[in-house]
């Protein structure tokens, strides 16, 4: 397992994530008429937030401000295979193939404040018979946009597989620390953005993938047990 550090611009890291619980506040009846809308507000942030002590050791119980954003891999990007000779797609010329299997994460805003992120990615690799060594290194990328817009920042990482011998297939998991995406207002959901992750292709790859072709990750071990 491997920990990514960075995605800059709109993603900023930092430390670790606090848990989420819920807490309530309350408000007084004043003479003349009750608090307005925004008074409330005001009140009941006051009544959650941690004091100086609460904060000096991390701990902060108040609910999230919203649901996480979507997080999920790209599906035209979530396979990788590489031909020894590219103009020739079968099973005897794959060199290297490589699988995003499943993201996970968790998410953590209050207030004002951005949405911060950590991630788990799950990976498959698979080294085929025209492989001409033992080691690849995989370039995947991690990517925040706005639902149904162009990314806002994106991000590329490698991943150095060595392949053990008689070890065809190789499972990784990449751990990215924090992810932190910039909030307009106070009302802005995480709802409003995805991250997503995929893996760094040629347009010859990208292509194949679009096409609906593919091979397993682990075809070799399939082929020779047949």
């Amino acid at each position: 397992m491997q920990v990514k550090y960075a995605l800059a611009a709109a993603l900023l890291l930092a430390p670790g994530l606090a848990g989420c619980a819920s807490s309530g506040g309350r408000t007084a009846e004043l003479p003349g008429g009750g608090p307005t809308d925004a008074e409330r507000r005001a009140a009941e942030r006051a009544a959650d937030a941690p004091n100086m002590f609460e904060r000096a050791f991390g701990v902060d119980n108040r609910p999230n401000a919203g649901p996480c954003p979507l997080m999920g891999v790209l599906s035209d990007s979530a396979r990788m295979v590489e031909f020894q000779n590219p103009a020739e797609e079968r099973y005897a010329n794959i060199a290297f193939t490589g699988e995003v299997r499943g993201v996970s994460g968790l998410c953590r805003y209050v207030e004002t404040n951005p949405i911060e992120m950590s991630m788990s990615i799950d990976f498959a690799f698979g080294r085929g018979p025209a492989a001409a060594s033992d080691r690849k290194t995989y370039r995947y990328w991690v990517a925040v946009t706005r639902r149904g817009v162009a990314p806002i920042a994106k991000q590329w990482y490698d991943i150095d597989v060595r392949f053990p011998r008689g070890e065809p297939v190789m499972v990784a998991r990449e751990e990215i620390d924090r992810i932190i995406i910039p909030r307009a207002t106070e009302e802005t959901s995480g709802e409003n953005f995805e991250v997503l992750v995929g893996f760094e292709l040629t347009p010859a790859q990208l292509q194949f993938n679009r096409d609906g072709k593919r091979f397993r990750v682990d075809a070799a071990t399939t082929q020779r047990g047949q």
